[in-house]
C-alpha cells in the first residue's frame, strides 16, 4: 500500500506540472507573435483606412479589434495634452497605436475572438482541473475497493499453508472479489475435510493392521509348531507329514487371505473419492475442455480436433467428469507422439460414448488390461514423470457415476472410452 501512496504522490506531481505547463504555454502564446492575430486585423484596418478612409470602416467582419481612435487635435496646447493622455490611456482594454497617413490611430483589441485572455486561461484550468478529479477518483476508487479489500486476503494463503483452516474468510459482496472469497472458502472447507479424512483413513489403518496382524498370529504359531515338528522328525509316519503339510498348506492360505485383505482395503481407502449424483449438458462438458485444450495443445503445435455430437443431459458429476476428461487427453500428450488428438462422440444402448484418441501408441497389447491398476505404468512411459494413479482415478470416478471406461489400442492409435448415462 506505500507504494500506491507514492504513486498518488507522483500523479498529483505530475498534474501539477501539467497545470503549471498549460498556463505558461497559454501565456506565451498570449505573449509571442504567432498568438497576435490582433496585429494582423490591426494592419489590414490601416491599409482599409488609407484606401476608403475612417468614416467607412466597419468592424464587423474583424474579430480582434473592438474600438478605432484617432489621436485627437486641440485648438489650445493645454486641451490638446489632456486629449493625448486619454487617448494613450486608452478605454481600460489592451490597445495597440499605428500610424495610417499622417494620424496615429489606437486600436483596441481583445486577445481572443470569442474569450477574454482571462476567461481562456480559466476555461483551461476548468477542463485541467475535472480531468484531475477524475483520475484522483478514479486512484481512489481503485484503492477502496481493489487494492484494500485484497490487502485483507493476502494473508489467507499463509495461513492455508500453515494448516489454519478452522477460521472463514470473511465474506463479501464486493464486485471483484466476491467470488475469491466464496471460492477461498470452499478450497478452506475442502482442505478441512480432506485433513479429517486422512486422519480418519490413518486411524482406520491402525485399527486394521492391528486387527489382522492379531489374526495372523494363530495360523503363523502353527506353521512354527507344525515346522519345528518336522525339524525335530518327531512324526514317523508319512501319512501324518502328509497331514501336517496340507495344515501347513491351510495356516499360510489363511495367511494370504489376511494380506489380500490389507491390500483391498489400502486400495479402497487411498482411492476415496466422492461424486455427486447430477445433471450437466454434454455440449457444456466438450466446451469447458475444449476450450482449454485448442489454446494449449496450439501453443505446442499438437493437432487437436473435436468431433460432431448430438447436445444431450448426461448424469454423473460435472467437476469429476471434467478432471476424468483432463485426465486423459494429459495422457495423451504425454504418451503420444505429438501429432493428432481427437475428442470423437458415439450413442449406445442409451448410453453417451466420449472417446479420447491419440496417434502414436507404443504400449503393447498385452499391458492393456492392467492400465487401469493403481501404481501400475506401462513400459511406454520413458522418462515421463508419473505416479500410475491417473487411470485408476478415472475408473474409480467413473463407476462411482453409474458410468465406465475402457481402452483399446486400433493400429498406433490409443482409444480410451468414457462411458456415461443419459438423463
Amino acid at each position: 500500500m506505500k507504494s500506491f501512496y507514492k504513486f498518488y504522490a507522483v500523479v498529483i506531481a505530475v498534474i501539477l506540472f501539467i497545470f503549471a505547463a498549460a498556463n505558461s504555454i497559454l501565456l506565451r502564446i498570449e505573449k509571442g507573435g504567432a498568438g497576435r492575430p490582433y496585429r494582423v486585423e490591426a494592419e489590414r484596418l490601416v491599409k482599409e483606412i488609407g484606401e476608403k478612409g475612417l468614416e467607412n470602416i466597419s468592424l464587423s467582419k474583424y474579430h480582434y479589434i473592438t474600438n478605432i481612435e484617432v489621436i485627437p487635435q486641440g485648438q489650445d496646447r493645454e486641451s490638446s495634452l489632456g486629449k493625448e493622455n486619454d487617448f494613450y490611456e486608452g478605454s481600460g482594454s489592451d490597445y495597440i497605436i499605428r500610424k495610417a497617413g499622417q494620424k496615429l490611430i489606437r486600436f483596441d483589441y481583445q486577445s481572443s475572438a470569442g474569450l477574454g485572455r482571462s476567461n481562456l486561461i480559466a476555461a483551461v484550468n476548468a477542463a485541467l482541473g475535472v480531468m484531475s478529479l477524475l483520475i484522483l477518483a478514479i486512484l481512489v476508487y481503485i484503492q477502496h475497493n481493489i487494492l484494500k479489500p485484497f490487502q485483507s486476503l493476502r494473508q489467507v494463503p499463509y495461513e492455508l499453508s500453515r494448516g489454519n483452516l478452522t477460521v472463514p474468510v470473511k465474506e463479501s459482496r464486493h464486485r471483484y472479489f466476491g467470488k475469491f472469497v466464496w471460492g477461498i472458502n470452499m478450497l478452506r472447507e475442502n482442505m478441512e475435510q480432506q485433513k479429517q479424512r486422512e486422519l480418519a483413513l490413518v486411524h482406520d489403518k491402525k485399527t486394521l493392521v492391528l486387527s489382522i496382524s492379531h489374526d495372523i498370529k494363530t495360523p503363523l504359531s502353527a506353521i512354527k509348531l507344525y515346522a519345528q515338528a518336522l525339524s525335530r522328525e518327531l512324526y514317523k509316519d508319512a501319512a501324518k507329514k502328509k497331514e501336517i503339510a496340507e495344515s501347513i498348506n491351510e495356516k499360510a492360505d489363511e495367511i494370504e487371505k489376511f494380506v489380500s485383505q490389507i491390500i483391498k482395503a489400502s486400495n479402497e481407502d487411498f482411492l476415496n473419492l466422492e461424486t455427486k449424483q447430477e445433471e450437466f449438458y454434454l455440449s457444456a462438458l466438450v466446451h469447458k475442455t475444449s476450450q482449454y485444450y485448442k489454446e494449449k495443445l496450439g501453443l505446442v503445435r499438437i493437432s487437436f480436433s473435436v468431433g460432431s455430437y448430438g447436445d444431450c443431459i448426461l448424469k454423473g458429476d460435472f467437476d469429476r467428469s471434467i478432471e476424468v476428461l483432463q485426465n486423459l487427453i494429459e495422457n495423451a500428450v504425454k504418451y503420444g507422439d505429438g501429432h493428432l488428438i481427437e475428442l470423437l462422440f458415439a450413442e449406445e444402448s442409451g448410453c453417451q460414448l466420449v472417446m479420447v484418441k491419440n496417434s502414436g501408441c507404443t504400449l503393447p497389447e498385452t499391458e492393456l488390461p492392467h492400465i487401469f491398476d493403481s501404481f501400475w505404468r506401462g513400459s511406454n512411459t520413458g522418462s515421463n514423470a508419473g505416479s500410475g494413479l491417473g487411470l485408476a482415478i478415472c475408473r474409480q470416478l467413473m463407476h462411482k457415476m453409474n458410468g465406465d471406461i475402457f481402452a483399446e489400442i486400433q493400429g498406433d492409435v490409443m482409444c480410451i472410452t468414457l462411458v456415461f448415462m443419459k438423463s
